[in-house]
């Protein structure tokens, strides 16, 4: 259920509008400029700031449950944050494979977060109502989650697909001519009569596919901790904003990140759990239907709780990685 007025909707779109463009300005000019550690830490600081604040307009000026809107914020922001990392090291291994420079990186990331933010938002308000007209698709996203969860765990970083291969790229090249060769940050360029896209498009258009698939976690996830969709397209949204001056804060410092997504398989698992404990109605009808009297109780996992379990994996799947990175040195 919509508890904020439209005018809400459009000022939050506005000041997103807003930040993208401080965003261009500010964190990297256009053209061949290499994005600095430091000032890729210093944009990933405001970014958060500007998250915290967002948070503590919610907490002052929310209509209904403000604390409470603000806690599922934050969670919700922390969850997609942390999956967000797993982007990132993707992304690396994209630019790394299309052998995209460093200087040129920052301009496929401003227009892939861009149509992530427009892809996230349909995908939310379509999942929103969703959920509200069927509330068992919840313990679907559950179930699913569960899986992805498992299954970071038994993934091989060294077995990657090829991402020329992608099903959009191979479909894109059937209708448009595409070059080899880099033609700085150009995204197409003209031979002759005929006009031909660039590696760097290819590669945005890898990554704006890489997103949708990487969507089918996260937003669910969000769910987990918010009904609300303001909440749950808010917090998904400021996420995604800090992502560009993230990835270059953290491609510096990859090699600390290994035991990373064993902490995220934790957490989607944790969710999925999360969401499946909410779900007793719909689960002790179907075990009914096969005959079986489960009985299963309504467990509902305050926030605040999940928020400080996922910090908790986060700091300690970090830490074990850089601890390990330091030992042989020892």
């Amino acid at each position: 259920m919509e508890l904020l007025p439209l005018w809400a909707w459009i000022v939050f779109y506005v000041l997103v509008f807003v930040m993208l463009i401080a965003d261009l300005k500010m964190f990297g000019k256009k053209g061949e400029h290499e994005v600095s550690i430091k000032e890729a830490l210093k944009m990933t600081a405001i970014w958060i700031g500007v998250s915290l604040v967002f948070c503590a307009g919610i907490y002052a000026f929310y209509p209904v449950d403000a604390h409470e809107k603000a806690t599922e914020f934050l969670a919700g922001y922390l969850i997609e944050k942390s999956l967000s990392m797993d982007n990132l090291f993707v992304f690396l291994m994209l630019f790394s494979f299309f052998g995209i420079e460093r200087k040129y990186q920052h301009e496929v990331l401003f227009w892939g977060i861009f149509g992530a933010l427009v892809l996230r938002s349909i995908f939310i308000f379509a999942g929103a109502a969703v959920v509200e007209r069927f509330e068992w698709v919840l313990g679907l996203f559950g179930l699913f989650l569960l899986y992805t969860g498992a299954k970071m765990f038994s993934h091989n970083d060294e077995q990657q697909s090829d991402p020329s291969q992608n099903i959009v790229v191979r479909l894109f090249k059937k209708f448009f001519p595409v070059t080899t060769k880099m033609h700085g940050d150009k995204f197409f360029i003209k031979e002759g009569t005929k006009r031909l896209a660039t590696p760097l498009f290819i590669t945005l258009l890898v990554i704006e596919t890489t997103d949708v698939a990487f969507a089918v976690d996260s937003i669910p996830a969000v769910f987990s901790v918010s009904r609300d969709p303001f909440i749950v397209l808010t917090s998904n949204i400021f996420a995604i904003l800090g992502l560009r001056a993230l990835y270059f804060a953290l491609a510096a410092v990859a090699q600390y990140f290994t035991y990373l997504k064993y902490g995220l398989g934790v957490i989607l698992i944790f969710v999925g759990v999360k969401m499946l404990l909410a779900m007793n109605e719909y689960i002790n009808q179907i075990f009914a239907w096969i005959g079986i009297e489960l009985n299963m109780p309504h467990i509902e996992v305050p926030t605040t709780w999940s928020l400080a379990f996922i910090f908790g994996v986060l700091v300690l799947s970090m830490a074990g990685s850089f601890m390990t990175k330091r030992a042989p040195r020892s």
